[in-house]
């Protein structure tokens, strides 16, 4: 199957709806999520400090005027790798009746295509480890295990 034609771009305050509609089905995640009005605000919020935090971006997949991807970028400096930067890739999500048409692999390649032009040392992310089809996706673009990761949760 052909994968559809997407347009990835920021997101807009106006994207904030399908965007938490997207998290809220996330039934792995255990993120609590919702698309409750009651949790409106605090997404609101989010959106805000992200849209003035300028190494974070938040973007969405559009096809056909509708929102069918998700994800989140965070540019890190370290000392280590000699002042390195890298890109975080963060909450990947692809709407699940637009599952296996591509549309993961246009967002990852984005992100890869970005940091190429950036000129940054590496792209990286995370996966909740019951995400066993995620892994094999992630790796199939190109990504390595290659650490393990904690959390130590605080709410």
């Amino acid at each position: 199957m052909q994968a559809p034609t997407i347009t990835i771009r920021p997101a807009r305050e106006e994207d904030l709806a399908a965007i938490v509609a997207l998290l809220a089905a996330d039934d792995i995640g255990g993120h609590g999520d919702t698309t409750a009005e009651a949790a409106r605000a605090d997404y609101l919020d989010a959106f805000r400090t992200l849209q003035q935090t300028p190494r974070e971006t938040l973007y969405v997949a559009e096809c056909e005027g509708e929102i069918v991807g998700t994800f989140q970028t965070l540019l890190t400096t370290t000392l280590t790798g000699r002042g390195a930067t890298s890109m975080i890739v963060e909450a990947v999500q692809t709407r699940s009746d637009m599952r296996g048409r591509g549309i993961g692999g246009q967002m990852i390649g984005f992100c890869l295509e970005e940091a190429r032009r950036l000129g940054l040392r590496q792209v990286q992310l995370t996966s909740n480890a019951a995400r066993t089809d995620a892994h094999r996706f992630y790796e199939r673009l190109g990504f390595a295990k290659s650490h393990f990761g904690f959390k130590y949760k605080l709410k």
